[in-house]
């Protein structure tokens, strides 16, 4: 694992400062048609009618330049179709496959193109929106280029070998599809466009029910869409189907679209809407002599064929046990090597883990040993210390029981003197207040008796009142 990530930062700081490296951008929702890419169709205007939710465009780049569209559907894990316009053609290079991270992972940083093999785990669910190569292995297919790499000029062909740009189809088709293409590109539609960057190119895959791995779609039928928007305009269309890699279908784009999802228009304005011209004449014309040519062959092959067919199943007939004899033998030998390399493994496994557990356990001893050292002759100082620090607590405590006996015997004595000596000042004065307490005591007497006098009297002097008022007889208010 750590190897796969110092091997991917490598290749992200490799691509970033080689300028060589194709890139293919998923547009975003809020970007008009294929943002940079859109000068691939006429007027700028992609195809109307391509609206699902697992339909992705992608803006195909390479050296920081868009070199074709593609329209790429999630569902069917192939390209609906590539626009792209025709540039001097070159040898074809080295196929150098490639994967687009943000299909399968929008949140992931890598904005280009990469090699499948250096993505390693850098990418969430790689695979679960698209194809990868590993779809392709033993399937019966390879991957079909809808824009060829052979029409594209040696700096655009890196960008076209991506799986987004790739569909699966037999060797035979693929071989007679590209064959197609690059006839009827080269020989019909550049000689008769007056304006050759005018000429914009759709290469489209109709999807089928079959897939392979439960997948990948197989395409139905192939189809090419040209579109001339020069002065004297005009459009072209032309399908393959699947189940017969020898035809050839010329159609208008009208028809085409009809083959296609509904809703669907291919070119701004229907890009000449099919109308008949001299120009539109003589690429059919071109396409039906490169047609006629082509079945020629197709014929002439076909008894080449049959008269071989026989000489085939003979030599297959007498080759066949031969063969298996030969896969036993080889299947026997690669079966003793990877035991024999198993075996080793396993020698080695238990030798090297033997040789490791026991320098383990040296080791382990070894610290235990230096550990246990360590901590005695650490200890020494401390326990000196401590028995010095013991001793001088106990001198102290020593001297504070004699300090403190010796202030308890001498407080003895000199507490008698003082309360002795204290005695004479304590009898003088509490001479006063004895005299202000029995002074208090006189006065009060006589208040008490004074009061006690008073009231009686009162009492008496209220009584007579009361008698008199009971008694006596009352007389005028005068008297």
């Amino acid at each position: 694992r750590e190897w796969t990530m110092k091997t991917s930062i490598v290749f992200l700081l490799c691509i970033s400062v080689f300028p060589g490296f194709s890139q293919g951008r998923v547009v975003r929702e809020d970007e008009t048609g294929f943002a940079e890419c859109n000068v691939f169709f006429s007027g700028q205007v992609p195809p109307e009618g391509f609206t699902e939710p697992f339909h992705v465009k992608i803006c195909q780049q390479y050296n920081k330049e868009p070199r074709f569209a593609t329209l790429y559907s999630t569902k069917d894990k192939i390209p609906l179709y590539s626009a792209f316009k025709f540039t001097k053609p070159a040898q074809s290079g080295e196929e150098n496959w490639l994967v687009e991270p943000q299909i399968d992972d929008p949140e992931n940083d890598l904005h280009e193109m990469v090699h499948e093999a250096n993505i390693g785990g850098t990418v969430a669910n790689l695979g679960e929106n698209q194809a990868l190569t590993s779809d392709y292995v033993d399937s019966g297919y390879e991957r079909g280029l809808l824009n060829p790499s052979f029409l594209n000029e040696e700096d655009f062909q890196v960008a076209t070998y991506t799986l987004t740009n790739a569909v699966p189809l037999s060797p035979a088709l693929s071989k007679s599809w590209h064959r197609d293409i690059g006839k009827v590109v080269e020989q019909a539609l550049i000689p008769h466009c007056s304006k050759m960057d005018h000429l914009y190119l759709l290469a489209g895959a109709i999807p089928s029910s079959v897939q392979i791995k439960g997948k990948v779609s197989v395409p139905e039928s192939l189809w090419l869409a040209a579109c001339c928007d020069a002065p004297e305009g005009w459009s072209l269309g032309l399908v393959k189907k699947i189940s017969d890699e020898d035809s050839l279908a010329d159609l208008t784009v009208r028809e085409l679209e009809k083959q296609l999802l509904p809703g669907v228009h291919l070119f701004k304005g229907n890009c000449g809407k099919d109308k008949e011209s001299q120009e539109k004449t003589a690429v059919l014309q071109a396409v039906s002599e490169i047609r006629s040519g082509e079945q020629v062959g197709s014929s002439n092959n076909q008894e080449t064929k049959e008269k071989s067919g026989w000489v085939r199943k003979v030599a297959g007939i007498i080759a066949t046990p031969f063969i298996k004899l030969l896969e036993l033998l080889i299947y026997i030998f690669v079966e003793l090597v990877k035991f024999v390399f198993y075996f080793l493994w396993l020698v080695v496994k238990r030798v090297v883990g033997t040789i490791l557990g026991g320098v383990y356990s040296l080791w382990n001893g070894v610290v235990s040993y230096l550990k246990a050292i360590s901590m005695v002759l650490i200890s020494i100082p401390y326990d000196v210390g401590r028995v010095i620090v013991n001793i001088f607590l106990g001198f102290l405590e020593i001297v504070q029981d004699v300090m403190s006996l010796t202030y308890r015997i001498l407080s003895i004595p000199v507490g008698f003197v003082l309360h002795l000596a204290a005695f004479p000042y304590r009898s003088i004065c509490a001479i006063p207040s004895v005299l202000k307490d029995m002074a208090t005591g006189i006065v009060g007497t006589f208040s008490l008796v004074v009061d006690a006098t008073a009231a009686v009297l009162h009492g008496f002097y209220y009584l007579a009142g009361h008698i008199v008022k009971r008694f006596v007889p009352k007389g005028s208010s005068d008297d």
